[in-house]
């Protein structure tokens, strides 16, 4: 499971959890389901990945259902899936995928409260001090274009926050034991970050 741009530069499931056979894991944004099918495949987990792109969810049905039975992809957005009745999940992750691209103010709250007590949220992002980039001063959007293969030329907005602010907005919403991760990209200076991933516990009831 990759976190980052740079493939082997970062942890992988075991960010998650040590053993996470049997847990429901929920992918936010899964692309082509590449991490998603990991998780049910390497791991034992029931691992359902959602996207809000159609194409990318035929692929990863096409690419993976047939061979995992633990592993469902649906299309939906991520506010409406979060929003779906259901068991909680044990852990809930996005790996450049919703978190960052919905407003966190609706997003975070959905996602913390569709976690057990104590359970995992973990997602990477753009890093906001990538080259070329800085963190919005006020928290607001920037539009940006997502690349899928295709290829197709998505435009978003972009939440671009810096790691302290990340960090406050997951205490506010209720979790506990943030930890910040920062990846560049090797081969490039130190300075020149990629990646930055949070890892989140909720908080016991």
């Amino acid at each position: 499971m990759e976190w980052t741009t740079a493939p082997g530069t970062g942890p992988g499931a075991e960010l998650i959890g040590d053993d996470l056979q049997g847990w429901r894991i929920l992918e936010l944004g899964c692309g082509a389901g590449h991490n998603t099918a990991h998780l049910a495949d390497r791991h034992a987990a029931r691992a359902v990945g959602i996207d809000a792109c159609a194409h990318q969810i035929r692929r990863a049905r096409s690419c993976y259902t047939p061979q995992l039975s633990t592993a469902v992809f649906r299309c939906s957005d991520a506010l409406t899936a979060l929003r779906v009745p259901g068991p909680d999940y044990d852990a809930i992750c996005s790996v450049f995928g919703a978190v960052g691209l919905i407003d966190p103010d609706h997003l975070l709250p959905l996602i913390v409260r569709r976690l057990r007590p104590g359970g995992v949220l973990a997602f990477s992002v753009p890093h906001p001090f990538r080259p070329g980039h800085r963190p919005s001063p006020d928290g607001s959007p920037v539009p940006d274009t997502l690349v899928v293969p295709g290829p197709l030329h998505l435009p978003v907005s972009r939440w671009e926050l810096d790691a302290n602010r990340w960090a406050d907005l997951l205490t506010r919403v209720g979790t506990q034991s943030v930890r910040i991760m920062e990846f560049g990209v090797p081969g490039r200076p130190p300075a020149a970050r990629a990646t930055l991933l949070l890892r989140a516990i909720k908080a016991s009831e």
